[in-house]
């Protein structure tokens, strides 16, 4: 059987307080070396137990981090990125990108702080798409 795989992308805006001990993530990838082929983005590589980005949940291996405290993140040498979140004070705000995987009419979706209208509108959305992918 021939399984075929997509991904959706969603991104939003996520803000932490700094934890004693660092917000507790590693990151990978960068202009010196890329974690994706031809993209030059910051990723998530590790999440440390009990540290602020575990306990709140919200962020996972993988994720992309776009921009920290407004500060677009692309084409940055690794320890540039390294100094930005070192220095980046106690409330940071960042944007991030989730990939979803979509596989044989399954869908997961993401979601953070949404009301009751948002959820019920991926729900349908999420239902919608699994009903008519195979017209797509």
């Amino acid at each position: 059987m021939n399984r075929r795989a997509d991904y959706l992308v969603t991104e939003e805006e996520i803000s932490l307080t700094r934890g004693p001990s660092g917000l507790g993530f590693n990151i990978i990838g960068r202009t010196d070396q890329q974690y994706v082929s031809n993209d030059s983005s910051i990723f998530i590589s590790h999440i440390k137990e009990n540290r602020a980005v575990a306990l709140d949940g919200w962020l996972q291996e993988g994720d992309k981090i776009c921009s920290v405290n407004g500060r677009d993140l692309k084409n940055l040498l690794h320890q540039d990125a390294i100094d930005l979140f070192r220095n980046a004070g106690y409330a940071v705000s960042m944007r991030v990108q989730h990939r979803l995987q979509v596989q044989n009419g399954t869908s997961l979706w993401y979601y953070h702080n949404c009301g009751a209208g948002a959820f019920a509108l991926t729900m349908v959305a999420t239902w919608a798409f699994t009903r008519y992918q195979q017209y797509l």
